[in-house]
């Protein structure tokens, strides 16, 4: 067995394999159009890993909160954590509707065991870059991938 067929035997074939790796974010739009509760140049990253695992955060475009001591007051703490999002689980990928679903098994935001669930329709645009749109949202997430 060569180096390439233990890859093979490892990896998933198809689209799955695509999302294997790091990827930036690089704008979330909504119609087209800069969504203002990010901000203009949010930050983020996510990771799919060959093992089914996945790893997402996406930082808001704002100034650093400040702390007036060494523990959050309870305002910076909700400054810090609005329009933060972190999360982790597995994945899967459905070729025929191309939906990616993140099976959430950690996530910063309280609540999220109602919804472990959140799918996405996703449309490659070549190998580097894919867009990621929540089902019954308007939102449009841009990724880049990481070399």
């Amino acid at each position: 067995m060569t180096e390439n067929d233990k890859l093979q035997t490892i990896r998933p074939l198809g689209d799955a394999n695509k999302f294997i790796g790091s990827w930036k974010l690089v704008a979330i739009t909504s119609d087209g159009k800069i969504t203002a509760w990010r901000g203009a140049k949010p930050t983020g990253l996510i990771t799919y890993h060959e093992s089914g695992w996945m790893a997402a955060q996406i930082q808001p475009d704002r100034a650093p909160v400040g702390m007036a001591g060494a523990s959050p007051t309870g305002d910076e703490a909700l400054r810090a954590l609005y329009g933060y999002t972190a999360y982790f689980g597995t994945f899967s990928v459905d070729e025929t509707a191309k939906v990616i679903t993140h099976h959430r098994k950690g996530c910063i935001s309280p609540g999220w065991q109602a919804h472990p669930n959140f799918q996405r329709a996703y449309v490659f645009e070549g190998d580097d870059r894919v867009l990621l749109r929540p089902l019954g949202n308007k939102n449009e997430l841009i990724w880049e991938r990481l070399r």
